[in-house]
């Protein structure tokens, strides 16, 4: 069975995404944090989003500047396979991409019955929420960012019960990011 990861950062009063979407809050560049996620992207697999996060990552990594500012993460997010669920997209043209437009909980489980490399969430809260909601997720990697925001869109709006994590392994970056990973508690 393949493991599904969801790979999120989060601000210190806990939002993914500002009342607007944007996210550009979470992207600090510095040597260190640029080595960890260049690596972190190496892991293979396929990658997850909803409408609203692919339609943001389809318009910034093919481009002439995500290649200039992120050279390996940018060839890893365009060649990596990438599937979108989406109930409204006709047409998903980034490079390997299958949009999928059945019941969401229902086709994660498929995929993860399928084995092979994982899979992996980026952004797309609603999927989370849901996912989380039916337990589906394997391990969450959250990056925790020095930043209040006071408002914005949390990452598990909509979930129902209380779901217990525990930590597996943490790191703290120069930048003020704190990276943690946690696994469902048994």
């Amino acid at each position: 069975m393949s493991k599904l990861i969801c790979y999120e950062t989060i601000s210190l009063d806990g939002f993914f995404a500002d009342l607007g979407g944007d996210m550009s809050w979470a992207h600090k560049r510095d040597d260190e944090w640029n080595a960890f996620v260049a690596n972190n992207a190496s892991g293979g697999g396929t990658l997850m989003f909803g409408r609203k996060t692919y339609d943001l990552m389809a318009s910034y990594w093919p481009t002439p500047m995500a290649k200039q500012n992120s050279p390996h993460v940018a060839d890893q997010m365009n060649n990596y396979k990438k599937i979108v669920f989406s109930k409204s997209m006709t047409n998903a043209a980034w490079n390997n991409t299958t949009l999928i437009k059945g019941d969401l909980i229902s086709e994660v489980r498929k995929l993860k019955e399928q084995g092979g490399d994982g899979m992996c969430i980026l952004g797309s809260g609603q999927i989370v929420s849901q996912l989380t909601e039916a337990s589906l997720i394997d391990q969450y990697q959250i990056a925790l960012s020095n930043i209040i925001l006071g408002k914005g869109r949390t990452l598990f709006e909509g979930v129902t019960y209380k779901v217990n994590l525990r930590l597996t392994s943490s790191r703290a970056f120069k930048n003020g990011n704190v990276f943690l990973t946690y696994e469902p508690a048994k």
